[in-house]
């Protein structure tokens, strides 16, 4: 070599250095023997004309020989940065996880690293049952996504000292969701919502479910047993919501359930049935002036909506003012199972299901869901055989017969007629009655304001006391007594009697 010519590889190098990054020239010129040689050229250096050169060209450029080192070098380098990168893409694909990657923080990349793949992390597939939606844990379990387990919930003791033990069972979602709480049988002659309860967990896969649900087919089971409405010591149970450990029986068990149980819940839906030879249409009953639970009880179908704010100690009551939307499902008489209503219940959680998003079955309802705000029981005033064909359901007019009340030894009738117009919700079956027995339950077809406005009939003022107003002679499962003196009876004979706090 000469010192006025310059080598064709110090020209490319020259080059190269106007073109490509730095970093890439000290890579070329990695080679101790290239360097050296480089070095002692003594050249004037070359003009720079990158716009004569195309990347085409550039790329067809032959580039120095590289050692082995050097390439061994390179390999192990792109193997760290594709550890690198695999290690900033965990498999949860949350988003919040990349913005710890040098693309989101801005940090520089190193120099020879590729470019980040962000499409692969961005389009795979959700794991939903990482820690976002993990396990749950009740009554001393944990219960994982994707699978079923049945639980049990120490009800008390026995006469003989034994633990009570109820069962709870809980399907656990694969994807993410609300919890549904399902219950029935709080009281214990109560069949129908036992049997719904039964269908709707047997129907539910926890493969394709989001969510939790939580059912207890059984809450009352001493009296369950028993084929009574009351536990041993004759109280209702939902009378004593949300409890107390150190109160009566009926309120430790209430107790037990509620925080150990009910506490889990984001939603409730509380099945009942009519009481002492009563039915009742399907309806849901929800204190309207919660949104929370009014836009609960649209989810429902078509089911018919009563509000009521809901008595003092029962389950539903309790729920809401812990902040769990929660109503009350009506369906049929107790003693005995009614397919009918059970087929009912079963569409409605159906739909329920589908609406809240956990699972996907459609529904298909031909009427619009009524709403009442205000409803009358009608009361016989004389004692006798009560006999009537009208069914519950069926829209009554004001001033409509609706039965007879005959006395067996005189033959003297008495006529009910309706003083409203509305749908009849529920009634009494046909029975002897006494003065005083409730028989037929009107909803009124009247808004919220029209409820609130204070106007009542004085021949039915004490027929607004529900099924449940008083331990011997409730009508409904809700305890509510809103006015009149028999309301005030209620409200004085209702509350639950723990004698035993101090």
């Amino acid at each position: 070599m000469t010192g006025s010519a310059r080598p064709p590889r110090a020209r490319a190098h020259g080059l190269l250095a106007s073109v490509l990054p730095a970093a890439v020239l000290l890579g070329a010129l990695g080679h101790a023997a290239d360097a050296t040689e480089v070095a002692t050229e003594a050249a004037p250096p070359l003009p720079v004309t990158v716009p004569d050169f195309g990347i085409e060209s550039i790329e067809a450029m032959p580039l120095p020989a590289r050692g082995a080192d050097a390439g061994r070098r390179d390999d192990a380098q792109r193997a760290d940065t594709g550890r690198d990168a695999a290690a900033a893409a965990p498999g949860t694909a949350d988003p919040e996880q990349q913005g710890d990657t040098p693309a989101a923080t801005g940090a520089a990349a190193p120099p020879t690293a590729e470019p980040a793949r962000a499409p692969i992390v961005e389009t795979r597939a959700p794991d939903t049952a990482g820690p976002a939606w993990g396990p749950l844990e009740l009554l001393g379990r944990s219960v994982a996504p994707g699978t079923h387990a049945d639980l049990h919930w120490t009800a008390g003791q026995s006469f003989a000292g034994s633990a009570i033990d109820t069962p709870v069972i809980v399907i656990r979602g694969r994807q993410p969701g609300p919890t549904l709480c399902l219950t029935a049988a709080i009281h214990g002659d109560e069949l129908n919502g036992v049997e719904i309860v039964r269908r709707v967990l047997a129907g539910l896969d926890a493969a394709e479910l989001s969510g939790t649900v939580i059912g207890v087919p059984i809450v009352n089971l001493l009296g369950f047993t028993r084929g009574s409405r009351y536990l041993p010591d004759r109280r209702d149970l939902n009378r004593y919501f949300p409890g107390h450990p150190r109160g009566s029986s009926a309120s430790r068990i209430a107790f037990v359930f509620f925080t150990e149980v009910m506490q889990h819940c984001t939603r409730l839906v509380d099945f009942h049935t009519g009481s002492f030879k009563r039915t009742n249409l399907p309806q849901l009953r929800a204190n309207l002036d919660v949104p929370e639970v009014r836009a609960f009880v649209e989810r429902f179908g078509a089911t018919s909506v009563l509000h009521k704010p809901g008595g003092r100690g029962t389950l539903r009551a309790a729920a809401t003012n812990a902040g769990i939307p929660a109503v009350t499902f009506e369906l049929g008489e107790p003693g005995t199972l009614q397919l009918k209503h059970v087929e009912f219940g079963v569409k409605a959680l159906d739909t329920l299901l589908d609406k809240l998003g956990m699972v996907k079955r459609f529904r298909l309802w031909a009427e619009p869901q009524p709403i009442f705000y205000r409803s009358r029981w009608l009361r016989a005033y004389r004692g006798g055989i009560l006999t009537s064909d009208v069914r519950v359901g069926a829209h009554v007019e004001e001033g409509q017969l609706l039965g007879e009340v005959i006395n067996p030894l005189t033959n003297e009738r008495s006529e009910i007629l309706s003083p409203y117009e509305g749908r009849l919700l529920g009634r009494a079956l046909n029975q002897f009655v006494l003065p005083g027995f409730a028989t037929f339950h009107i909803g009124i077809a009247a808004d919220a304001a029209a409820a609130t406005s204070g106007s009542e009939a004085a021949e039915v003022e004490d027929g607004d006391i529900d099924e449940e107003a008083l331990p011997d002679e409730g009508f409904d499962d809700d305890g509510d007594a809103d006015i009149g003196v028999g309301g005030d009876m209620a409200a004085d004979a209702d509350q639950p009697i723990d004698d035993e706090v101090h």
